[in-house]
C-alpha cells in the first residue's frame, strides 16, 4: 500500500489550494543471493594454426539488489488547480540496499530513475526533466522478466552495452539515451481516447556552439522519439521509434577554424511489441531493430573529401509466458539479437564472418506473500556466437561483475561463450 501524507505541513503556504494537495511515499525494497558466471572459448580467425586453450571462467556470488523489482525510495505530488488542470512533480532515487547505499554515481543518493515537473489536464500531460524514453518501454513491458535481474530481456542488454559504448552517456548514467534521458521535454496524451495511447520526447544536448564554426554546436547527446499503442480488455500492443546523437562533431584547427573532417553517427531503435492475456496464461512478444549510423569526412590534400558511411544492425526479439500458480506466478521468456555488421562482405577464407548472435532463456517463480510481499528465484542462462566480432556489445551477460575474458580483437584469442545466473530473493512494496 502507497502511504499518501496530505502535505498540510508542506504545502501549508500554498493557501487555499493546500486542501487539494497531496505527497504520496512510495518504494521498494529488492534483495537476493545471487550467483553469475562468464565463460570464454578461444578461437583462431588466422591462416597460422594455434594449438586450442581451455576456456576461462569467471563467477562471483553476491548479495545483489532489485532482483525482480528496482529498489527504490520516491516522492510524488499533486495540486489540483480546478477546471480538470493539475500540477505534479515525481522524484525518485534508486537504491542499491545491498550495501546501504543510494545508486547514483559513486553511490550517492539522486534521484535518477525520475525527476520530473509536469502540467496535465483535458489535452494530456506536459512533463519536464529526467524521464524513461518512449523506447524503452517496449523492451521491459512486453517481458515477463522487464530488464531486471538475471532474466532481463538481451534486447535490453545489448541496447543497453550499445549506449554505453557510443553514448552519449552522462553523469548520472553511461545508459542515458536509451533506458532514461535528462533535459527532456516530454507529451502524453490524454486518457479516455478509446484505449490509444501514446508519447512524444524530445532530449536537449545542451552543448555550447562556437560562433565562427560552421556545424556547431555538436548535436550529440540529443534525443528524439515517441511511442504509440492501444491497450482495450486483455490486449495491448506499442510501436516505439527514437533516435540517440551519439556524435557530431566538427574538427577545428588550432586557429578554431573548421578543418573540413566531420563525425556524425545516430543509433536508431524501432520496435513493436504486445501482450494478451488469457487469463490462464499471458504471452508476450517484442521485435526490435537498432541501427547503428555512422558519417565521417575527411579532407584529402588536392581531391577534396571522402566520406564514409556504416550502418551496422542489430535484429532482435523475444517471446514469453506467464501463469498464474496458486499464489505465485511462473514465468520464462527466449530472446535474442543478431548482430549485422555492415562491413561483413569483405569477410576472408580465415574470417568467414563479422557478424554474431546472442540468445538466452530465463525461467523463474514469483510467490506472492501479500499483495505487497514476494519471494522470487529466477534462473538464465546466455550463448554467445562469434561474440570475438562485437565483444563489448553482444557480449550480454548475466551479472555485471563476472565478466568475460574477451581478447584479440577478432584474430585470435578469447571471446564471449557463454553465461549462467540465478537470483533468490525477496521484494518488499510499500
Amino acid at each position: 500500500m502507497k502511504k499518501t501524507i496530505v502535505a498540510a505541513a508542506v504545502l501549508s503556504c500554498a493557501g487555499a489550494a493546500s486542501a487539494q494537495s497531496s505527497v504520496t511515499l512510495f518504494g521498494a525494497m529488492d534483495a537476493g543471493i545471487s550467483y553469475y558466471s562468464a565463460t570464454s572459448s578461444f578461437y583462431n580467425n588466422t591462416a597460422r594454426p594455434v594449438a586450442p586453450a581451455p576456456d576461462v571462467t569467471r563467477s562471483q556470488t553476491a548479495l545483489s539488489s532489485s532482483g525482480t523489482t528496482p529498489s527504490r525510495l520516491g516522492f510524488r505530488g499533486t495540486e489540483d488547480l480546478g477546471g480538470g488542470l493539475a500540477a505534479s512533480f515525481w522524484l525518485e532515487a534508486g537504491l542499491a540496499n545491498d550495501a546501504g547505499l543510494g545508486a547514483g554515481p559513486g553511490g550517492a543518493f539522486a534521484f535518477n530513475r525520475r525527476s520530473t515537473v509536469s502540467f496535465s489536464g483535458p489535452f494530456g500531460e506536459v512533463r519536464l526533466g529526467r524521464d524513461y524514453t518512449p523506447t524503452y518501454w517496449n523492451d521491459a513491458v512486453f517481458s515477463p522478466f522487464s530488464t531486471l535481474g538475471v532474466g532481463t530481456n538481451v534486447v535490453s542488454a545489448v541496447g543497453s552495452n550499445l549506449q554505453v559504448a557510443k553514448g552519449p552517456g552522462s553523469a548520472m548514467s553511461a545508459t542515458d539515451n536509451y533506458m532514461r534521458t535528462g533535459n527532456s521535454i516530454g507529451y502524453f496524451l490524454p486518457p479516455g481516447l478509446g484505449g490509444f495511447y501514446g508519447q512524444f520526447q524530445y532530449a536537449l544536448h545542451e552543448n555550447v556552439g562556437q560562433g565562427n564554426v560552421p556545424g556547431t554546436p555538436s548535436s550529440k547527446g540529443r534525443f528524439a522519439g515517441g511511442r504509440f499503442g492501444y491497450a482495450a480488455g486483455a490486449l495491448d500492443v506499442a510501436a516505439a521509434y527514437g533516435e540517440s546523437t551519439a556524435a557530431d562533431t566538427t574538427a577545428v584547427s588550432a586557429a578554431g577554424l573548421a578543418t573540413g573532417a566531420r563525425l556524425s553517427e545516430k543509433i536508431k531503435t524501432f520496435s513493436i511489441g504486445a501482450s494478451y492475456n488469457f487469463d490462464a496464461f499471458k504471452l508476450f512478444g517484442e521485435l526490435s531493430h537498432v541501427r547503428d549510423v555512422s558519417r565521417s569526412t575527411a579532407p584529402i590534400a588536392g581531391v577534396g573529401a571522402l566520406t564514409t558511411r556504416e550502418s551496422d544492425k542489430y535484429k532482435g526479439g523475444l517471446v514469453g509466458v506467464t501463469v498464474p500458480l496458486g499464489a505465485g506466478l511462473f514465468k520464462t521468456s527466449y530472446s535474442w539479437v543478431k548482430f549485422d555488421n555492415d562491413l561483413g562482405p569483405l569477410a576472408t577464407p580465415f574470417a568467414p564472418g563479422r557478424d554474431a548472435s546472442v540468445r538466452k532463456l530465463a525461467v523463474g517463480y514469483e510467490y506472492n506473500l501479500s499483495k505487497r510481499t514476494a519471494l522470487y528465484a529466477t534462473v538464465a542462462r546466455i550463448r554467445v556466437k562469434d561474440g570475438q566480432n562485437n565483444p563489448a556489445i553482444m557480449g550480454a551477460i548475466a551479472g555485471a561483475a563476472a565478466t568475460y575474458a574477451s581478447t584479440g580483437a577478432g584474430t585470435s584469442g578469447y571471446a564471449p561463450s557463454r553465461s549462467t545466473g540465478y537470483d533468490f530473493g525477496m521484494r518488499h512494496a510499500f
